[in-house]
């Protein structure tokens, strides 16, 4: 059958991975080796230097892990895909392969504390700028852009408010302008949203999220033209030492086996919590792009084919009533992370974005009262539940300052 005819969830399960030739073995194997042998100096000589195909150091890649790649580049229909160590792993290095000495770049003003933090403290050190515009006001990035812009970087749905960008439109302008875009697929995954098929030309995923799914694994992805993703793993991942590890790559290639049902659920449990959320007396403003509420709801069901498992609101009474409320939960779990089978919440103004300096955080709507839901796959009603028991002593400090 041909592969590009596969729909998602068998091609989920099948691109990329033939039995073994010599085994029958259905499941990929792993090869943890550094080093590779070759028939002669010359032969070693000629993968070296790019003129074979062929695997000389771990450091580059191995079989496992071209494997995944494979995969990953048909899931988002590019041309390749490199694994890398991490997110940031990723986020860095798809940045550092356009951006020199002297560039800058404008990045969406409601962004992960990590990528934040990554473009004010380590990329100054190296001559590149950054401004953090509205992303959502098409006439504020033109205003941004520079004559040493070289990259427009997005997220969608952001981290943690959930804004949705409009990629395609932004994409256009972008290239008119010369401009190259990366966009932060990992909220979506290529389930549910494919940014290269918008007009962007670089993917990024923190992989230790949905794509992984089950909170075991740290890995990141890069998507995008041959050509680029050649030069990555040559020049940034492999002279960095970003290198994603077989063990790592076995499990995300099993993870992604359930992908689509996974994220079918998350989907399904979160429009639940968020409607729930959105009628609670407790909660001051809900975040989630399936709500008609939403102010870019219209333009996620034309942009994405899920809302995803991320639910985002502000409860009201401030730090000390976000605070109290996560305290009190029982089956939702305090996390850093997201996209794993438990349902994790965290307080992003003193967690995931406390790089971000306070009147930014303000201006980025991350307020002390925001909190972040990552969805689990348990039963929904038992989620809800434990919300509720949460929830209930704000109310009563709500009514008694009413």
């Amino acid at each position: 059958m041909d592969t590009k005819k596969w729909r998602m969830d068998t091609s989920l399960i099948h691109t990329g991975q033939e039995p073994c030739q010599k085994t029958g073995a259905v499941v990929s194997a792993v090869v943890p080796a550094v080093a590779y042998a070759f028939t002669d100096a010359e032969a070693a000589a000629a993968v070296v230097a790019g003129e074979k195909e062929g695997i000389y150091y771990g450091r580059y890649g191995n079989p496992t892990i071209a494997a995944l790649e494979a995969k990953i580049a048909v899931l988002e229909n590019g041309e390749a895909a490199l694994g890398v160590s991490s997110g940031m792993a990723a986020i860095s290095g798809a940045l550092l392969a356009f951006l020199k000495q002297g560039d800058h770049v404008i990045c969406t003003r409601d962004v992960y504390g990590g990528s934040y933090k990554f473009l004010t403290s380590l990329a100054p050190r190296y001559g590149i700028a950054v401004d953090f515009a509205d992303c959502t006001d098409l006439a504020a990035v033109e205003q941004a852009i520079r004559p040493d812009t070289r990259v427009l970087y997005l997220e969608t749905p952001s981290n943690p408010c959930l804004t949705i960008l409009d990629i395609e439109r932004l994409s256009e302008l972008a290239h008119a302008h010369g401009l190259t875009v990366i966009v932060d697929n990992t909220f979506m995954t290529p389930y549910l949203q494919k940014p290269l098929e918008l007009g962007a030309d670089v993917v990024v995923h923190s992989a230790t999220k949905y794509l992984n799914g089950h909170g075991d694994v740290i890995a990141g992805f890069i998507v995008g033209k041959r050509e680029a993703i050649q030069f990555m793993r040559k020049h940034i991942m492999g002279d960095l030492g970003q290198n994603l590890n077989a063990w790592d790559a076995f499990l995300i290639l099993r993870g992604l086996k359930t992908l689509g049902l996974r994220m079918r659920q998350h989907c399904q449990s979160a429009e639940q919590i968020a409607r729930y959320l959105e009628a609670h007396p407790a909660i001051e403003r809900i975040y989630y792009p399936g709500l008609s509420s939403h102010p870019q709801h219209e333009l996620a069901k034309r942009q994405m084919s899920g809302m995803g498992g991320i639910v985002s609101f502000e409860v009201k009474g401030g730090a000390q009533a976000a605070k109290s409320f996560i305290n009190a939960l029982r089956l939702a779990m305090i996390s850093f992370s997201l996209g794993d089978p438990e349902t994790l919440v965290q307080h992003p103004a003193s967690m995931t974005h406390f790089s971000i300096p306070p009147e930014e955080r303000e201006a980025f709507q991350i307020t002390e009262g925001l909190i972040r839901l990552s969805t689990g796959l348990e039963d929904v009603s038992d989620i809800i539940e434990d919300l509720e028991q949460a929830l209930r002593p704000l109310v009563s400090t709500v009514k008694a300052g009413s």
